[in-house]
């Protein structure tokens, strides 16, 4: 057990190397990094979260009712279409009454076909696996007069919100991501919940503006025929709507209920500038499905005017001059640089599949930061120093190697959670606290079992590799045990808990490397070089 091959030492001694070359980037500006930091070696600094550093903490809730009607106004449109089919179905009554969709047949011939073609629309979310009960978006009753209605059930409901909030959660992080924020946090809380935490975010406005805006565009041709204060009184003909322009003082218009096309059909949006006027614009290119349907839609409407429309507010409306074939497009608005890059940032990130309200805001400053970061740094060293000193009093020279290893083991966690990115939270650093008194356990329990051993009349290098070999198992199930804890708080946990459980896990796996080879490794060196008649403990 005391015998080290050369290619262990080296391995050994490469490792702590490595993990002092990571942690030199923390001592380092940002600015320094990049001038006199080889870019060749790794750059990385420890990521500090919130409590830390400062920030922006929202909490936003789902809009289940916004949600709910949108999917109930589609569903209707799909029983629109289906009693077209042919043979065509009389109906009346159709309309969206509650959180149902209802209609009354009229022919009862067909009531038993419109149960068929509405049964069609009922949206499987999940198979019955195993014996269980398949589930399914909506249900369907019938009434004995021909009447029938579609909504929700109750499972699908469930599944279909946790689908909403796992997309908003994906869209949020790419709108957060392409602003540049420094490891934002995004989870989810309980069933309708969204947490963000962007550590020292600046402009916690914008931050806002971007994730909550829904960011549905869509594109209408404009009716010019229609007076849009003859619709502003309700005078609208069917299959149109009236919607506002952003730009103040922008007149309303009459549109095509009906959009031509999505945002789904853009694969990239980037600000640009007019050569004419050097005003910011939008520059956007589509799909090749959305090129084709683009230039169809411009070379049958030339000379009208084609409404782009965000989050029902339209943003341009500019007049179609000639077919436009390229599959790419601008959008102006008078923009400033910010407000075309926010816009440039959302069509990218894609749409919300439902609308976000902001259910609790915190803006934390760096001061506050600063605060935890001293009292965490007053914690540690209290902690280590107080570690130190019981380990040098109980144990002297084997003491020294104790702390060494506890040295060695710090630099390893803060290199490791440069390396991973592992956000650094106030929980994270009593994590650390904690595993430098555990740390040392492993040191005690060896070197208890050396003095045991010695008493039994063990040789000084026999007591030894004994002592080594014997705690193993213990200093092994003890971590195990400790490490099964620590990653259910992980997995269970959130935000400040999880922070806890990242270093907690981290010190661990680096606490069994030092207890175990290191301190090995250095107690068989000092064997071998001194060659004692006596352990010093």
């Amino acid at each position: 057990m005391l015998y080290f091959s050369r290619w262990k030492v080296t391995t050994i001694l490469l490792t702590i190397f490595v993990a002092l070359v990571v942690l030199i980037p923390n001592y380092l500006t940002s600015d320094q990094i990049k001038t006199y930091w080889p870019s060749w070696l790794p750059g990385r600094q420890v990521v500090l979260g919130l409590d830390l550093q400062g920030g922006v903490y929202l909490l936003y809730q789902v809009d289940v009712n916004d949600y709910k009607q949108k999917r109930l106004k589609a569903l209707e449109g799909d029983i629109r279409q289906a009693m077209r089919d042919e043979p065509r179905i009389g109906y009346t009554g159709l309309g969206i009454q509650g959180d149902v969709v209802q209609l009354k047949i009229r022919d009862a011939d067909k009531v038993e076909e419109a149960a068929k073609r509405l049964g069609n629309l009922l949206n499987p979310l999940s198979t019955g696996a195993l014996g269980g009960a398949a589930v399914t978006e909506f249900q369907f009753d019938q009434g004995s007069d021909g009447l029938m209605r579609l909504g929700f059930s109750e499972a699908g409901l469930d599944k279909r919100l946790g689908t909403v909030v796992q997309q908003s959660i994906e869209v949020i992080r790419r709108r957060v991501d392409q602003m540049g924020a420094v490891e934002p946090s995004i989870q989810r809380q309980g069933s309708d919940r969204i947490l963000v935490e962007a550590p020292g975010e600046k402009d916690p406005a914008r931050l806002k503006n971007i994730i909550g805006r829904t960011a549905q565009m869509t594109f209408h041709l404009v009716d010019l025929n229609v007076s849009a204060d003859e619709a502003a009184k309700g005078n609208l003909p069917p299959g149109e709507m009236l919607l506002k322009q952003k730009e103040a003082g922008g007149m309303p218009m009459v549109v095509d209920e009906t959009p031509l096309m999505t945002g789904e059909d853009l694969t990239d949006a980037q600000t640009s500038f007019q050569s004419q006027t050097n005003e910011p614009v939008v520059s956007f290119r589509l799909s090749t499905s959305g090129a084709r349907k683009f230039a169809q839609v411009t070379s049958d409407n030339v000379g009208r005017l084609f409404a782009i429309v965000l989050d029902d507010e339209i943003i341009s409306a500019p007049r179609i001059n000639e077919p436009i074939t390229q599959g790419s497009g601008q959008i102006s608005g008078n923009f400033s640089v910010e407000t075309a890059n926010d816009l440039a940032v959302l069509l990218r990130a894609g749409a919300l599949p439902a609308k976000l309200s902001v259910a609790e805001e915190r803006t934390v400053g760096p001061g506050l930061g600063a605060d935890s970061i001293a009292a965490g740094e007053r914690a540690a060293l209290i902690g280590t120093v107080a570690v130190v000193i019981f380990m040098l009093a109980a144990y002297g020279l084997f003491g020294v190697f104790a702390n060494i290893a506890l040295v060695v083991n710090l630099i390893l966690i803060m290199a490791i959670i440069t390396i991973l990115q592992a956000t650094l939270t106030l929980p994270g650093i009593a994590g650390i606290v904690l595993t430098m008194g555990m740390a040392v356990d492993s040191n005690v329990l060896i070197y208890e079992r050396i003095r045991e051993e010695q008493r039994l009349g063990r040789s000084p290098v026999s007591a030894i590799d004994a002592g080594f070999r014997r705690a193993f198992g213990t200093i092994l199930d003890a971590n195990i045990t400790t490490l099964i804890a620590a990653i259910v708080l992980f997995q269970m946990g959130s935000g400040p808990v999880k922070g806890f459980a990242v270093t907690h896990v981290i010190g661990i796996v680096t606490t069994m490397f030092t207890a175990i080879t290191f301190t090995r490794l250095v107690v068989a060196t000092w064997v071998r070089y001194r060659r004692p008649s006596v352990v010093p403990l």
